[in-house]
């Protein structure tokens, strides 16, 4: 039975999505495709497919070895442009990293992106479309899903949640391309709502804005809360105490908080980026000002009909990225970069 060698490093750094990534489509090949593939894990012997989710050093220094034993895969978590307004790095440091991240790139036998508008982001570096591949990311319903109300109620008693207070909810790294100042700004607006960041500072103080930022999470306005880092078995948990998901991040990929935050048909609320629409179709609320984001939330909070049809447009997004139908992709590529 061919090998697909999974190596990856993520589990270093927490509150990433990278690690939550990793964990999905690992679990999903693992259970899905063990008839056809076994899958192992950071083996120093490659395997006919070896696939990367991070770009080590280490596993660099392999690929020579590994790109003749078998087939080599680059999952692309990330571009120079993503990591730009992440992490504030010297200017030559930067420099070095961004060459070697696509050095990395080009190594490999075949590469996929989470989202497609990237694909014409890679072919600016030189990457030919032909080894770009698009399979999106996927979350499992076993891991998110919604809570009888019984036990919502209990959690936000827990929290210190009144029961009918509207919570909105963000996820990710606590950084400036998150657009925390702008969470931090619409809260102000909207004082009688509740606003949770469920993440933190995963590499510290080169975090970019961290200065800035670490103000605000040590002294945030009273009706914005910020858990810190959260551990994956505890998301759900804040999904269900929640009620919107709003991410006005200014550059991703495709976040995992979002698939999880429509797991359990949560309607969310984006920054207006070109790069959105060609995976979640018209299924999302968009603002590109604080006062647009500030009334899209007022036209929420009341849980009316709005709402309503807010929560069903999220779970038509679910449910075209299924279990199913990723898992199926996945086979198709591993069936054609295999063979």
């Amino acid at each position: 039975m061919p090998v697909i060698n999974m190596l990856s490093s993520a589990h270093k750094v927490k509150g990433q999505g990278v690690l939550s990534a990793y964990i999905e489509q690992v679990n999903l090949v693992e259970t899905g495709l063990q008839d056809t593939y076994r899958v192992t894990r950071n083996r120093l012997f490659p395997g006919a497919i070896n696939h990367y989710h991070t770009i080590d050093l280490k596993f660099y220094l392999g690929l020579f070895f590994a790109n003749r034993v078998g087939t080599t895969v680059a999952y692309v978590h990330f571009v120079p442009e993503t990591i730009e307004e992440s992490l504030k790095l010297p200017p030559v440091i930067k420099k070095i990293f961004y060459s070697y991240m696509i050095r990395f790139y080009k190594s490999v036998d075949h590469i996929v992106v989470v989202n497609p508008y990237f694909v014409d982001v890679l072919k600016t570096y030189g990457i030919e479309e032909r080894k770009v591949t698009y399979i999106p990311n996927f979350v499992s319903e076993e891991r998110f899903y919604r809570y009888p109300d019984e036990r919502i109620a209990e959690l936000k008693r827990g929290h210190g949640l009144p029961a009918d207070r509207f919570v909105v909810l963000g996820v990710g790294q606590v950084q400036t391309r998150k657009g925390i100042l702008d969470f931090i700004e619409v809260a102000k607006r909207l004082p009688h709502i509740q606003f949770i960041w469920a993440g933190g500072f995963s590499f510290g103080a080169i975090t970019d804005g961290y200065k800035e930022l670490k103000k605000i999470v040590e002294q945030p306005p009273a009706n914005v809360r910020f858990p810190g880092i959260v551990g994956r078995d505890e998301m759900n948990d804040y999904y269900n105490m929640s009620d919107l998901m709003f991410l006005p991040s200014y550059n991703e990929l495709f976040p995992m908080s979002i698939l999880e935050a429509l797991a359990l048909k949560k309607p969310v609320l984006l920054r207006d980026l070109e790069l959105y629409p060609a995976i979640l179709f018209d299924h999302y609320l968009k603002g590109d000002s604080i006062e647009t984001y500030v009334r899209a939330i007022e036209s929420l909070q009341e849980k009316g009909a709005a709402y309503e049809s807010w929560s069903e447009r999220a779970w038509q997004c679910h449910d075209y990225y299924s279990e199913q139908r990723v898992l199926a992709l996945w086979k198709q590529f591993y069936d054609r970069v295999g063979s």
